[in-house]
Protein backbone atom coordinates (compact mmCIF):
# COMPACT_ATOMS: atom_id res chain seq x y z
CA UNK A 1 0.00 0.00 0.00
CA UNK A 2 2.75 2.42 0.89
CA UNK A 3 4.28 1.26 -2.39
CA UNK A 4 0.94 2.29 -4.22
CA UNK A 5 1.01 6.12 -2.54
CA UNK A 6 4.68 6.74 -3.21
CA UNK A 7 3.94 5.83 -6.59
CA UNK A 8 1.03 7.88 -7.00
CA UNK A 9 2.74 10.98 -5.10
CA UNK A 10 5.76 10.77 -7.80
CA UNK A 11 3.37 10.45 -10.73
CA UNK A 12 1.45 13.29 -8.93
CA UNK A 13 4.64 15.12 -8.78
CA UNK A 14 5.48 14.78 -12.62
CA UNK A 15 2.43 16.01 -13.49
CA UNK A 16 2.48 18.66 -11.55
CA UNK A 17 6.20 19.74 -12.87
CA UNK A 18 5.43 19.52 -16.65
CA UNK A 19 3.46 22.58 -17.31
CA UNK A 20 6.31 25.06 -15.38
CA UNK A 21 9.06 22.74 -17.13
CA UNK A 22 7.74 22.77 -20.76
CA UNK A 23 5.80 26.44 -20.80
CA UNK A 24 6.75 28.78 -17.93
CA UNK A 25 5.43 31.93 -19.31
CA UNK A 26 2.46 30.09 -19.86
CA UNK A 27 2.26 28.71 -16.35
CA UNK A 28 2.94 31.84 -14.69
CA UNK A 29 -0.31 33.82 -16.79
CA UNK A 30 -2.14 30.99 -15.53
CA UNK A 31 -1.05 31.27 -11.70
CA UNK A 32 -1.58 34.83 -12.12
CA UNK A 33 -5.39 34.35 -13.55
CA UNK A 34 -5.77 32.02 -10.90
CA UNK A 35 -4.83 34.87 -8.06
CA UNK A 36 -7.64 36.60 -9.34
CA UNK A 37 -10.10 33.95 -9.03
CA UNK A 38 -13.09 34.52 -6.32
CA UNK A 39 -12.96 31.53 -3.63
CA UNK A 40 -16.13 29.70 -5.13
CA UNK A 41 -14.61 29.42 -8.65
CA UNK A 42 -11.21 27.91 -6.82
CA UNK A 43 -13.70 25.87 -4.92
CA UNK A 44 -15.53 24.47 -7.92
CA UNK A 45 -11.92 23.95 -9.85
CA UNK A 46 -11.10 21.51 -6.58
CA UNK A 47 -14.60 19.47 -6.34
CA UNK A 48 -14.41 19.29 -10.57
CA UNK A 49 -10.82 17.96 -9.84
CA UNK A 50 -11.60 15.44 -7.24
CA UNK A 51 -14.30 14.34 -9.04
CA UNK A 52 -12.39 13.58 -11.95
CA UNK A 53 -9.87 11.89 -9.73
CA UNK A 54 -12.07 9.62 -7.86
CA UNK A 55 -14.09 9.02 -11.31
CA UNK A 56 -10.81 7.43 -11.88
CA UNK A 57 -9.39 6.07 -9.43
CA UNK A 58 -12.96 3.66 -9.49
CA UNK A 59 -12.48 3.29 -13.76
CA UNK A 60 -8.97 2.15 -12.71
CA UNK A 61 -9.54 0.02 -10.01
Amino acid sequence: MADALIGALALMLIAEGLLPFINPRGWRSMFERATQMSDGQIRFIGLISLGVGLLLLLVWL
